[in-house]
Order: C-alpha cells, then sequence, then structure tokens
C-alpha cells in the first residue's frame, strides 16, 4: 500500500498544487483534447465488441489491475473527455518507463480539475473510435493509456458515448437495436396457450371450491381412519389444490396486469404507466414489498388497477387460509335429521330366563344346572346395584356440601347407572307427586317415586351396521353422534308408607294365631301359606296398595317384623310386585311396594364420543320424540309380571331380605336410615323410596336388552324368545359427526370473501384473456424490463437515482413504449421524443414497407386507452 500511494502522489502530485507534468515524470498521463468542465456526457454504446481495437490483445499488453485503478481514481478525478467534434492525432509510442520519450505539446493537452471540482468527475479511459466515421486511418487512431513506473503495466478501456435527450448540440444520437421478435404474439402462441389453460384451471377450481365451502358436502364413509381414504390423507390433498389454485390465480393475474400495463405503455392517448405501477407485479409475488418499498404502494396503490392488485395481493396471501377453514374436511356435527334405525330383537321385556342364559359366567351349566344362572345374574345385580348407588349416594354428598338440597323432586339429584362399563346412564323422576299433599291425603307418611330409565337395547341399535352410524373408532377416535330414539322407557314404581305393628299385623306371619315358630332357613317353603283365591284379611292400607278383591290384587305376607336396622322381603307369590318391611332406627315401621312397567312419557337419548358415552332417558312434557307422540296408543302402567322374577333376584344379591335372621346388613342399615321422619322430603338427605328405585334401576337395563323398541311382544305369546334376533324399526333423530367442508366456528365465515373474489377475479381474467386472444410482450416481466432499459436513453426525469433507486415523485412519472424503426425502447412521457441514430445504408423499396414490428406497434398505438 506504501508502493501504491508513492505512485499515486508521482501521478497526481499534491491535491492542492497543480504538479509540472514534464517528461521526465512518471508515471505518465496522456490525455485526449478536452470537453467543458462542467459538462456530463452521455454514453454511446456500440453493437459488439467485436468493434473494440484489438491492436493490443496479445501477451505484451499488461494490465492495470482493478485495485490500483480503484485506488488511484479515489480522491481525485480526471476531466470526461470528449470526442464530438474534434479529430484526434495519434502519439508516437514508446516503451513504457523511458524517461526520454518525446512528447510534443501538440500531441495532447493535460487536464486536471481544479481542487475544489475533482469529485465531481471520473476517469474514463476512452478507445477513440470516432475517426472510423471521419474517414481516418487506422494510424490515425488515439488511445488512452495509464502508466504505472512501478509495475510497468498498461491497460486501455474503452466506451462509447450515448448522448441523452440533453446531449450538446452536435453530438451523435445513440445507436438503435433490432427487435428479434414481434411486440406481439398470437392466441396459438405457447405463451398465451399456457396462461389460458391456467385461467380455465384456476377459475373451474376456485368455482367448485366456492361451491364446496357454500353446499358444505358431508364425506361420511368415504373418509374415515379404516377406509381408503385417511383423514390426513384428504388434508393433504385438499391442500394440494388450494396451493395450485393459489399459484395459477397468481400467474393468471400477474399476466392480466402486465398486459393491462404494456398495453397502455403502448396506447398513445393512454395516460402512460409509472415505476409505482410496474411494482404492482410485486405486491402479489411479494406482498411483504408492500412493507419494504411502501413507496410504490403510496403512489399507486389509490389507483383503479393499484386497489386490484392490492385486493389481489390480499387474496393470494390468505387463499390457503380460506381453503384449510372452509373447503378443508374437518370434523364437524351435521343438522339433525329424522330417520327409522333398526336394532333386533330377541326377547320380551324382562324375560328372566334369557337374562341368566346371557350371563357370563365361567361355571357351565352342566357344572350347576339349576343354580349357576341365578348365581351368576345375583352377582351382576348386586355390582352393578351398589355401583350405581355409591354414583348416587355421591351426587348427594356434593350436593350437601355445596348447600343445593331441594325439598321438589324434580329438582333432587336424578338416578345414575352404568352400562357396559363405559356408558354413564341416567334417568329421570317422573309423575312426580307432593309428599306433603299425599300423605295428608292417606293420613300417613307416604313416600311414593317414579323413576324412568333409558331403553338398553338403543345402545346396542345404533352399533348395528345396518343402521350405517359413523363410530367414534372410525374417525381416529375423535367422532361423536347424538341419537334419540322414540321407545318406550322402562319405569319403576316405589311406593312407600308408614304403617303401625298392629296395622301389619294381618300380613305378618309370626303375629297369625297358632303360627309356627319361624326357621329362616326353611322359610317360606315348609310353611303352609294361604294360596290364591284367598285375599287374606284386610289391613289399613289396602286402598294405599291396592290389595284384595276389589283390586285383584293379593296382599304379601312378611315372615316377621324386623329389628331396628333391617328389612325383610314378602314370601307369598304375587303377579306384579315385591314388597318389603323396614324398621327405622327408632321403631317405626314402613312398607314399600317395587314394581315395574312401560312408559310412552319418554324418550332415550344416546351420545356416543370415543372417552365413552352417555344413555339418558327424556321425560320433558315438550318432548316431542316421546314415544307417545310416535305411538299415541300406547298404554302406560301396566305391571310386568316378568320383572318380579328378576327383582326377587335382585332383591336377595343386595340382602333386603336380611332381616329374617337379623343379620343386620350394611345396606339395609343405610336404607332404615334414610326412612322420612315427617311429611316432607329431607332437603339433605334422599328418601328410602328414592334409594330403593337408584338401586333397582340396573333391572330395567338388563330387562329391556333385546327387548322390543314397541310397548309390547308382538310375537307369538308362546314364545318369548327368539332364535334368531328380528329387526325392528323405531323412530329417531342422529345428530352425527363426520368428516365435511365448511367452517367449524362461525367467525371463520369471513373467509368467504378471498374464495368469493378470487373465483370472480379468475372469471374477469379469463374473459379478457379470451376477448384479447395473443398476448403482447409484457415488459413489465424483470428481464424484458431489463432488456428494454438497457436499450433505451438515460432520462433526466430519474436522475439521481442509478444508485439508490427512485424515489418521491419520480415513481410517479410517466413512461411510454416507443419504436423506432424496429427499435423498441421506453421513454418518459414529459420529455422530448428520442431518435435513435442508424447506420447509413441505401434502402430499398421492399425495405419502405412497414415491418410486422412497426405494423404492429401502429395498430397497438392507436387502440383507445384502457380504463384500468
Amino acid at each position: 500500500m506504501e508502493h501504491r500511494r508513492d505512485s499515486r502522489q508521482e501521478l497526481f502530485g499534491d491535491p492542492f498544487t497543480v504538479p509540472s507534468f514534464s517528461i521526465d515524470s512518471s508515471p505518465t498521463v496522456v490525455g485526449s483534447p478536452a470537453s467543458p468542465l462542467h459538462h456530463r456526457p452521455g454514453y454511446q454504446r456500440i453493437s459488439s465488441l467485436g468493434e473494440v481495437d484489438t491492436q493490443y490483445h496479445g501477451s505484451d499488453w499488461p494490465r492495470l489491475e482493478e485495485a490500483d485503478v480503484g485506488e488511484t481514481m479515489s480522491g481525485r478525478g480526471l476531466a470526461i473527455e470528449s470526442f464530438g467534434h474534434q479529430r484526434v492525432s495519434s502519439i508516437p509510442r514508446v516503451p513504457v518507463g523511458s524517461k526520454g520519450s518525446p512528447i510534443t505539446s501538440g500531441s495532447a493537452d493535460l487536464l486536471l480539475s481544479p481542487p475544489s471540482n475533482w469529485k465531481d468527475f471520473r476517469e474514463d479511459i476512452v478507445d477513440d473510435r470516432e475517426s472510423q466515421y471521419h474517414g481516418s486511418d487506422p494510424s490515425a487512431k488515439h488511445e488512452t493509456f495509464i502508466a504505472d513506473a512501478d509495475t510497468e503495466r498498461l491497460t486501455s478501456r474503452t466506451r462509447v458515448s450515448t448522448m441523452g435527450s440533453h446531449a450538446p448540440p452536435g453530438s451523435e444520437a445513440p445507436l438503435h437495436c433490432t427487435s428479434n421478435q414481434n411486440i406481439y404474439q398470437g392466441r396459438g402462441n405457447w405463451l398465451a396457450v399456457t396462461i389460458l389453460i391456467l385461467a380455465i384451471y384456476s377459475t373451474v377450481f376456485s368455482c367448485i371450491w366456492v361451491l364446496m365451502a357454500i353446499i358444505r358436502p358431508r364425506y361420511g364413509h368415504r373418509i374415515t381412519s379404516t377406509g381408503s381414504l385417511p383423514p390426513g390423507t384428504a388434508s393433504l390433498i385438499t391442500a394440494l389444490f388450494a396451493k395450485s389454485i393459489e399459484l395459477s390465480f397468481v400467474s393468471v393475474f400477474v399476466a392480466f396486469l402486465g398486459q393491462v400495463l404494456s398495453r397502455r405503455a403502448l396506447v398513445k392517448k393512454s395516460k402512460g404507466i409509472t415505476i409505482a405501477e410496474m411494482s404492482m407485479r410485486s405486491w402479489i409475488m411479494q406482498p411483504g414489498t408492500m412493507i419494504t418499498h411502501w413507496e410504490s404502494v403510496r403512489y399507486a396503490g389509490g389507483t383503479f388497477l393499484g386497489v386490484i392488485a392490492l385486493t389481489a395481493a390480499l387474496l393470494s396471501s390468505t387463499y390457503t387460509s380460506a381453503s384449510d377453514a372452509l373447503v378443508s374436511p374437518k370434523l364437524r356435527f351435521g343438522n339433525t335429521e329424522s330417520r327409522l334405525i333398526y336394532g333386533r330383537v330377541a326377547t320380551s321385556f324382562a324375560n328372566p330366563f334369557y337374562i341368566q342364559d346371557h350371563c357370563q359366567t365361567p361355571i357351565i351349566k352342566a357344572t350347576d344346572p339349576e343354580h349357576f344362572g341365578q348365581t351368576c345374574i345375583q352377582i351382576e345385580h348386586a355390582g352393578q346395584a351398589y355401583h350405581n348407588y355409591m354414583q348416587y349416594l355421591a351426587t348427594w354428598t356434593d350436593n350437601i356440601g355445596s348447600g343445593n338440597g331441594s325439598v321438589d323432586l324434580n329438582t333432587r339429584p336424578p338416578p345414575t347407572g352404568m352400562l357396559y362399563d363405559n356408558t354413564t346412564v341416567q334417568g329421570s323422576w317422573i309423575d312426580v307427586q307432593n309428599m306433603t299433599d299425599v300423605s295428608n291425603k292417606y293420613g300417613r307418611r307416604v313416600n311414593n317415586v317414579s323413576m324412568a330409565m333409558p331403553h338398553g337395547g338403543v345402545f346396542q341399535a345404533v352399533r348395528d351396521p345396518i343402521n350405517n352410524i359413523m363410530q367414534p373408532q372410525d374417525l381416529s377416535g375423535l367422532g361423536e353422534y347424538y341419537v334419540e330414539a322414540s321407545v318406550p322407557s322402562p319405569k319403576i314404581n316405589v311406593l312407600c308408607a308408614s304403617v303401625t305393628e298392629d296395622e301389619i299385623a294381618p300380613l305378618v306371619y309370626s303375629k297369625w294365631p297358632d303360627a309356627d315358630p319361624l326357621n329362616a332357613s326353611l322359610w317360606p317353603n315348609e310353611y303352609d301359606l294361604p294360596t290364591t283365591p284367598s285375599w287374606l284379611n284386610a289391613t289399613a292400607v289396602d286402598d294405599l296398595f291396592g290389595f284384595g278383591e276389589k283390586y285383584d290384587r293379593r296382599p304379601p305376607v312378611f315372615p316377621k317384623i324386623p329389628l331396628p336396622y333391617n328389612t325383610v322381603l314378602n314370601a307369598s307369590y304375587v303377579a306384579d310386585a315385591i314388597y318389603l318391611l323396614a324398621t327405622s332406627p327408632n321403631s317405626d315401621l314402613l312398607m314399600c311396594s317395587l314394581s315395574a312397567s312401560l312408559t310412552p312419557q319418554c324418550s332415550t337419548t344416546y351420545h356416543a364420543s370415543m372417552s365413552g358415552g352417555s344413555l339418558n332417558s327424556r321425560c320433558d312434557a315438550a318432548n316431542s320424540l316421546a314415544y307417545g307422540k310416535s305411538q299415541p296408543k300406547a298404554t302406560s302402567g301396566i305391571r310386568s309380571t316378568d320383572w318380579i322374577n328378576v327383582a326377587s333376584e335382585w332383591a336377595m344379591s343386595i340382602s333386603l331380605g336380611a332381616g329374617i335372621s337379623d343379620g343386620q346388613a350394611s345396606n339395609a342399615r343405610l336404607l332404615t336410615q334414610l326412612i322420612p321422619t315427617s311429611n316432607a322430603l329431607n332437603p339433605s338427605l334422599p328418601s328410602i323410596a328414592e334409594a330403593l328405585a337408584v338401586l333397582a334401576g340396573c333391572t330395567l337395563l338388563i330387562s329391556s336388552q333385546d327387548s322390543p323398541f314397541i310397548h309390547y311382544w308382538n310375537y307369538s305369546s308362546t314364545v318369548v324368545t327368539l332364535k334368531i334376533p328380528q329387526l325392528q324399526g323405531f323412530n329417531a333423530t342422529l345428530r352425527s359427526q363426520d368428516y365435511a367442508s365448511g367452517g367449524v366456528q362461525r367467525w371463520q365465515g369471513i373467509f368467504y370473501i378471498p374464495l368469493v373474489l378470487v373465483f370472480v377475479t379468475n372469471v374477469f381474467c379469463l374473459v379478457y384473456f379470451i376477448i384479447r386472444g395473443g398476448l403482447v410482450t409484457d415488459f413489465i416481466e424483470p428481464q424484458n424490463l431489463f432488456a428494454l432499459s438497457v436499450n433505451s436513453p438515460p432520462s433526466q426525469s430519474l436522475a439521481g437515482s442509478c444508485g439508490g433507486g427512485p424515489e418521491k415523485e419520480q415513481f410517479r412519472a410517466t413512461w411510454y413504449i416507443n419504436l423506432d424503426g424496429e427499435h423498441v425502447f421506453i421513454e418518459n412521457g414529459d420529455e422530448p421524443p428520442i431518435r435513435m441514430r442508424k447506420v447509413s445504408k441505401p434502402i430499398s423499396d421492399f425495405e419502405r414497407m412497414d415491418s410486422p414490428i412497426a405494423s404492429t406497434y401502429k395498430r397497438l398505438s392507436k387502440k383507445s386507452s384502457s380504463l384500468l
């Protein structure tokens, strides 16, 4: 670097003193006659590098490295040479570095800018080609050399000037080039065909996308995790098509934008185009440029075409998101549909033999032929009854802790249950009576409750493949559905009334005269009990419970009066109910009857999900799907005579009869503590009638499985079990989840805007290209714009923009595409027109005719200006 600084100091001398350039000075600069100091000349382009003098392109032409030249030029500059009006003399060439080189004062003039103007100029090393146009011989050529005394290298730089529109008088006009292609391509051009195909594709599929978003088709079994098209694949395919629509839309709209701007630039009577409008292409292809180059948006965003381009940029940025929100398949609930659902019927309601035969136990009938079924069903009853009971008591505990107790049965905790270990069951309290009113009517505490449970057969029916209902496992465990079935619901009535020992004595065997001593192990089979048609003795509660010949119902017979905290069951056969006698902790007696029937007041609802399901009864008065609405003639309150056989096994399994031996069973102890002590319900405790109903709820679920979905047995009365289950339909509503197009949240409806606007824009662009037919050259494309710019003269309207780009009002300058002969160039509309210099040569008659490109330009430039 020190060596280079010495060389530059020898070349330029002190910056504040004018050096003396003598023959012995080193290095030596040989210059051409100077042009005016403050004029910046234009630059003339040469058509081929082959015209540059190659005399010194041999191995003996040393080159000055760019770094040396750059450092030499920094800080100081020589005046730019002009040779438009002078003939330059050649100088004798001598070996570089020779101190005795003869130089005359007439050979060249050495120019140096004043110190204050050094930075206003830069060094131009020009190969003088003017001698060719003035007829001088090769010896008259002049080249400028820079000689480095230290490196002994020479370099010659060639530059041909092109004069701008403000060139000094007498300057040569810039040379023009001839376009190899026409500026207009017909309808059959491959580019026009490609754009038309893209426009058709984008229009058709964007239309399909809009229709899918509006119609929101459901795909049902076509998209399932177990089918041929998994949900993930369906989403990927949708995303790929959406991306292809977006890309084709961008391509078509950019082509449309280029055609509009290019045609406007060609039309002489139009308003031309601006740099800001040229930037619209980037808005769409690179939306971020609207932020990084906001000036173009400022000057062009408010125009009609600018608004369309901004909208298209926004649409292209949000289209895939809109497609994902409104078209991509997603799990979604459909509308509630009314339909027939079919279930399989194999037995009548509460068939004890069918229930025992289908109880799952490893003990086979051959091992215990008499009691294997009875043993199994009692274990099942006990397990389900106690589970349901504990869930019910836990709910009561939570309510008491939160202070939500109530004396209104409608607002007290509902009965609960469990089915198949993964389906929660909830019943309903129906036929609700005010305990105080009923107690006052009969002059004793009367606790009368009725409970309806859902039909247990609905669970199997909705899973039957014949109904074609999508199950959660078909949707990767994410699906759900709701079914409400118009079927009868099993119902249990529990009627409890306080009695005295004297009132109940006619029904207690140990109180009868001449009664044998009671032996629990022999009761009741070894005792002589009255049989039908004996109606036994009358009691004070016959009308309340419906005993006697008047009601065609025999009263029960109890073995004894139980001790406190104990319960006993009736021993005699009663056709339609089982009875329980309990003694409270304060020795109050309570007799309860339990009976079952089918009620048309309710419907059964089922909700399925991967985590489990819920089976509920719905018994409100406004229920339009109540079984009574489907079957107005359905009877209510007809007690099931088969159910008492099921209930007897249930009662034995939960130790309700243990009081005969003073068993002090835990369940009996808890039940007796729930006996009401007043004529009103206790807001802090369930009543014994409510508790018994919940305990017996499991018998209703078991009894209704595989039973008819109507209120009677519509097969042979002699056959209560079908070897081959038969299909039976029932009215129902179904609301299910499956994969469907359409938004899942209301706010996603905003994405309809980009879907619709993209389709409308595609239609507009397609119509435009069909009407226009062929294409003009898109001069807004970077490669075309670059080629056009470098072959166009400079413009004063963009002065100062060569380093940092256009700014402020330069974005608003109007530009037109012009034609000179067959040369296409762009010029500013506010400056005088420029004519490109042509090499003089004879013109034939054929050449005097308009060329194809000239004819095309004349036709396009005379069209009326587009509104865009």
